[in-house]
């Protein structure tokens, strides 16, 4: 579709009465946003991102990371980012999980390493404020990518041949395909219509960057304790990244410490790995939820990331599952360009849809079983755990297929003709 007017702002536009033309609209400025623009720009179509604009705040600093796994990393570099995110980053050399629970039945430590795959790194702990930097920049070198900036789309209307977003500024864009990146309580998926399967944990997650006098060794450190995980995962120098999870009392008494009390509780929970504890920095507290869409496509709207899935943050999959979306669906967009379909039609829609299905599911499905065996006090859910546990000690190959797994996940693929039979048959989707 033509765009108009013709010129271009890369942080806004000062015209607030036009209407833009364009071929595919992504609402939302986060990692998840800016990554779907730059990607679907890069197959040639004219595409806007729409949201705050990313910039730091020097009073409330963005101090959360990301671990980026191998596949999200080679993404970031299709897209020209991934070299820039990774020299503010400290590689994952190794992920170890140790039983802290004291219980009966214990699980013996298990370390899976990058070198038994033939890889020097299982990815990256990057930054979050390094991520959204680069992909911002990333919009100066592709053309056919740019940001309106706006407080907030208001209304979004999808119609037969189109959808029409308005901005709070009075902006409208008409866009043969949405892409949903904004959030868990996402506005473009109620206009899809999109139902979600909504589920609750008796937890909370506190989450911090700290410093410490010992080594990392670029090995994340995963301790298994009875209200949850606690996990470390290192950043360049002698810092980590720290989610603990904790029931909601004690996660409220920890977030009430001072940074010298926390600063020791750390090191307790820790027992000595990381040696002395010597800063802290501001903490964050959330409490643990999931939710999945039942549907990943509807009415000229594909969601990602969080508007698709929210997971609690265990085993590095939230981020890494929402760029796994990007990839899938420019995939569709990709096919239906090579086969003069429609970009936002029926066809598109439900082979995204069916392609994440899999995926999103299946690792919601797994970190719920995880995180519920950790809680669970019934013997024979800790006895499967720990047989688990044993046989990912000693059988190599096992332990490797389960690493090359959580690297890159068996997902079902697009049967062939299902684009086609989809994009010429009525689908209540467009």
């Amino acid at each position: 579709m033509a765009d108009q007017p013709a010129h271009k702002d890369k942080i806004g536009f000062a015209r607030r009465d036009t209407t833009h033309s364009v071929d595919v609209a992504v609402v939302g400025t986060g990692p998840t946003g800016l990554a779907a623009a730059l990607a679907l720009a890069g197959l040639g179509l004219e595409t806007v991102c729409t949201g705050p604009t990313p910039k730091p705040s020097a009073t409330n600093p963005d101090t959360r990371t990301a671990a980026l796994l191998s596949g999200s990393i080679e993404f970031l570099d299709s897209i020209g980012t991934g070299k820039s995110c990774c020299a503010a980053a400290a590689p994952l050399e190794a992920i170890r999980i140790i039983d802290d629970t004291g219980r009966l039945i214990r699980a013996p430590d298990t370390e899976f390493r990058a070198s038994e795959l033939g890889l020097e790194a299982f990815g990256y702990n990057v930054p979050n404020s390094a991520l959204v930097s680069a992909l911002y920049r990333q919009f100066d070198n592709q053309p056919r990518a740019r940001h309106i900036a706006t407080e907030a789309v208001t209304a979004i209307t999808p119609q037969p041949k189109c959808v029409r977003l308005e901005t709070a500024e009075g902006e409208e864009i008409e866009a043969l395909l949405v892409v949903g990146a904004d959030g868990r309580k996402s506005p473009t998926r109620t206009a899809a219509n999109v139902e979600t399967v909504n589920w609750t944990y008796e937890q909370t997650a506190l989450a911090c960057n700290f410093t410490h006098t010992l080594d990392h060794r670029n090995v994340s450190t995963e301790f298994h304790r009875p209200s949850g995980p606690f996990t470390t995962v290192p950043l360049p120098d002698r810092d980590s990244s720290l989610v603990w999870v904790e029931t909601p009392a004690e996660a409220q008494r920890l977030m009430r410490l001072d940074d010298e009390e926390f600063a020791r509780a750390i090191e307790s929970r820790l027992h000595g790995l990381l040696g002395d504890v010597v800063a802290v920095g501001s903490r964050a507290a959330f409490p643990l939820t999931g939710l999945t869409a039942k549907t990943f496509a509807r009415r000229r709207i594909a969601l990602v990331g969080e508007a698709a899935h929210v997971l609690p943050p265990i085993g590095a999959q939230g981020l890494n599952l929402g760029f796994r979306d990007i990839v899938q669906l420019t995939d569709c967009v990709a096919e239906a360009q090579r086969t003069g379909s429609d970009i936002g039609g029926g066809g598109v829609m439900q082979a995204y849809s069916f392609g994440r299905r899999g995926d999103v599911w299946s690792r919601s499905a797994a970190v719920d079983l995880l995180n519920r065996s950790l809680l669970s006090g019934f013997l024979p859910v800790q006895a499967a755990r720990t047989i688990g546990l044993h046989l990912l000690n000693a059988v190599a190959p096992l332990r490797r297929f389960v690493m090359r797994q959580g690297l890159a996940p068996s997902m079902p693929k697009t049967p062939p003709g299902h684009m086609q039979d989809a994009a010429s048959a009525p689908s209540k989707h467009e």
